[in-house]
């Protein structure tokens, strides 16, 4: 007889990150679409992730700081889109991305995780800024530059200590 390991993530529970984003996505009122939604895997997900910071550097590299901007906050983005879709939900919306990166940063603070929280906090916050930032066009190349690091940075972190392994 075999039996099949529940899934397991690094280092929360499967369980209660599953929870979290249910209760996130519910909280704004962040409907499932079962007819669109079965295209919508965590592969399709992370493969645009790639192609987001891959599509930043370039942007930056041509100083287009608002398309590099806006690609930076992308990353965040379908990051968030692919982890919520390997615990089960399928997030539609701005408000559904922005509320499942609070309820992380907040399950990893329930773990004690405080600086891992107030990371998770400031580097939203960039990726905010950045997105403004393709409309507004008023950063400066650094500022991009270090948003995008940051951007990365939380994207890793994320996989890191949300996804499922």
């Amino acid at each position: 007889m075999t039996t099949t390991a529940a899934p397991t993530i690094a280092p929360y529970p499967a369980a209660d990150v599953a929870a979290a984003i249910t209760g996130a996505l519910a909280a704004v009122n962040d409907r499932p679409v079962p007819a669109l939604d079965i295209y919508r895997t965590p592969q399709k997900y992370a493969a645009l992730a790639r192609a987001f910071r891959d599509s930043a550097w370039e942007h930056l590299e041509k100083d287009d700081l608002p398309q590099a901007s806006n690609k930076a906050w992308g990353l965040v983005a379908e990051t968030v889109k692919d982890i919520s879709a390997q615990h089960g939900s399928i997030i539609h919306s701005h408000r559904g991305i922005v509320e499942v990166i609070v309820v992380l940063a907040r399950l990893a603070a329930s773990f004690g995780d405080t600086a891992i929280r107030r990371e998770i906090n400031r580097a939203l916050i960039t990726a905010g800024k950045l997105h403004t930032n393709f409309y507004e066009n008023e950063l400066h190349e650094d500022t991009v530059l270090e948003g995008l690091i940051q951007c990365e940075e939380l994207s890793e972190l994320l996989h890191t200590r949300f996804a499922v392994v």
